[in-house]
């Protein structure tokens, strides 16, 4: 990526649902549900719910809150049965956007995200028109504060991470997805606590979008961000650092 960190995005988005505590709480509830759904409740053997119960922590979300989406999961509960959905389109400027939703209710979910997209200068397209600007990647974010770089790259890359750097006060490892794991297993052998561990979508190439267009592009993730029904936003905006927070 050029010019920006792989973190901004994350972190911009961390932030705004840190600021709507029971949001991100339903939302994180229902990634664990859906992964015990599909692969069972060993995280051991469900990479999904693994990533699930990292991201639960990573909140703070409470643990009685996530042996209730175990449950409702494993069908020990009810719960109602929602279905994962993608959207691709475009932001202001024509900034890549990739929109993954869990929902109850396909053509109320739909119909919602259009309208966002509408409403602050985008559009919504194709399945595929922008998924291709994207690779699938895992990624941790360590904070700088008492750990030797130089040390620590080395550990990463032996133990098969792709790429490593340092940015705003944290190192950034990526990773293949394939390799997640053994980086993950290798920085809890090692004592190195993770600000964010996860496999995401990083974008190849970024765009920097100025004036109104950089605002209402802004807005257009809050907004989508804020929906009850999606999970997770990806875009290739270069977010300027003035704007992160």
């Amino acid at each position: 990526m050029s010019g920006h960190s792989k973190w901004a995005n994350i972190k911009h988005k961390k932030g705004k649902m840190d600021a709507v505590r029971g949001k991100v709480t339903t939302k994180i509830g229902r990634e664990i549900t859906i992964a015990v759904r599909m692969g069972g409740s060993d995280p051991t053997g469900n990479m999904r719910l693994k990533l699930a119960l990292q991201k639960a922590r990573e909140n703070n979300i409470p643990k009685e809150n996530i042996q209730r989406a175990i449950q409702k999961g494993a069908g020990a509960l009810e719960g109602s049965n929602y279905e994962e959905i993608n959207y691709e389109g475009y932001g202001p400027g024509g900034v890549a956007i990739m929109v993954e939703a869990m929902t109850d209710n396909r053509n109320r979910t739909a119909a919602d995200v259009r309208h966002l997209f509408s409403k602050y200068g985008g559009n919504l397209g194709e399945s595929g028109c922008v998924s291709w600007m994207f690779k699938q990647k895992g990624l941790f974010i360590v904070e700088q504060d008492g750990i030797d770089e130089e040390e620590l790259m080395l550990m990463v890359l032996d133990a098969g991470a792709e790429d490593f750097e340092a940015a705003d006060d944290q190192f950034e490892i990526t990773t293949a997805p394939d390799d997640f794991e053994k980086v993950q297993e290798t920085l809890e052998k090692n004592n190195v606590k993770t600000v964010v561990a996860r496999i995401t979508m990083v974008p190849e190439t970024t765009a920097s979008l100025l004036g109104d267009e950089g605002v209402k592009m802004m807005k257009l993730m809050d907004a989508l961000e804020d929906h009850d029904d999606i999970q997770e936003v990806y875009t290739n905006f270069d977010i300027p650092e003035d704007m992160e927070d």
